[in-house]
């Protein structure tokens, strides 16, 4: 019977909504209709899991994806339960395509994932190895599985997440590339219960190559679009960034990146990297604050102007 393929889609909100533990209410079962009705999501409240949901949760955005990782930390713990009841426990696969541009979250997610996984008892090591094309494919013929597989090997007991993956089709009938597509499915299914690989690139390449070989869709049954951040959940990000380096973003600040990220979304010719775009514009600001400090005191400038970013910091040339 084929697996089922879940596709979720990002859709990234214009305003981060608050995470609180809240959401749709938890019928009680029909065959146990005396319980009250519980509501919330139940995560762990300590331990390594509770620490993976806490980093979750801190991420901006990311709605459905935080929703998939409960629903799938949900379905592993009521298999522990019923395993422990004497129940049937079916397997499950969890192998992922991950599809987005790039700074939307798809590495930390996949990370998150490796660490769950671990902590449920999925994966033996939860360790985490990031691979693409030229750490997969060879020179000659053989050396292309050769090299897949060893990788594969090292990612017994984890993840192996593949970037830019649609890469491997993109040479044609005589490329290595497919070598290594051909050790990796075979890997799959031959390893499917001691690693996970997850595929990751932007959404239309990503289409392209699943529909190159149609036996690759349903061995991912798990598929995420990561969608482009906003201007408002960039500029979070921005913030978030700019605190976590004990930094302030002046008001005007904040209102010169704004209108620079409508006017840079706004050409959609140029690829957009989303937080890795304001990752740059952020560490840029800081570089020319420094220069901007310097110039302007003779002794330490107060913790004040230490920690603010001013308009002329913010350059985007």
């Amino acid at each position: 019977m084929p697996s089922r393929q879940i596709n979720i889609v990002l859709r990234q909100p214009e305003h981060r909504r608050a995470i609180d533990g809240a959401g749709d209410p938890i019928h009680a079962s029909p065959l146990a209709d005396a319980e009250p009705q519980q509501t919330g999501k139940r995560t762990p409240s300590e331990g390594p899991l509770s620490d993976i949901f806490k980093e979750l949760n801190q991420l901006i955005g990311l709605d459905n994806v935080k929703a998939l990782v409960h629903e799938i930390y949900a379905l592993l713990q009521i298999s522990q339960f019923r395993a422990e009841a004497g129940l049937l426990s079916n397997a499950h696969v969890y192998h992922m395509i991950f599809k987005g541009s790039p700074g939307t979250g798809k590495t930390t997610v996949a990370r998150l994932m490796g660490r769950m996984f671990h902590a449920m008892g999925v994966l033996s090591k939860g360790h985490f190895i990031e691979v693409e094309r030229a750490d997969l494919v060879g020179e000659y013929i053989g050396h292309t599985a050769l090299k897949t597989r060893e990788l594969m090997k090292k990612a017994m007991g984890g993840i192996l997440f593949i970037d830019e993956a649609y890469s491997l089709a993109r040479g044609g009938d005589k490329d290595f590339g497919k070598e290594s597509i051909d050790a990796l499915v075979k890997g799959m299914e031959d390893k499917k219960n001691d690693f996970i690989l997850i595929l990751a690139g932007y959404s239309d390449e990503m289409e392209q190559f699943l529909a190159t070989n149609p036996g690759l869709p349903s061995r991912f049954p798990i598929q995420i679009d990561f969608e482009d951040y906003p201007i408002e959940q960039l500029v979070q990000i921005t913030e978030l960034m700019a605190k976590e380096r004990e930094y302030v973003l002046l008001p005007q600040t904040v209102m010169k990146l704004k209108q620079h990220l409508a006017e840079e979304k706004a050409a959609t010719w140029r690829a957009f990297s989303n937080a890795r775009y304001v990752r740059n514009i952020l560490e840029k600001a800081m570089r020319h604050q420094a220069v901007r400090l310097l110039s302007q005191y003779v002794n330490a400038p107060s913790k004040s102007e230490l920690m603010s970013i001013r308009p002329e910091d913010m350059r985007f040339k």
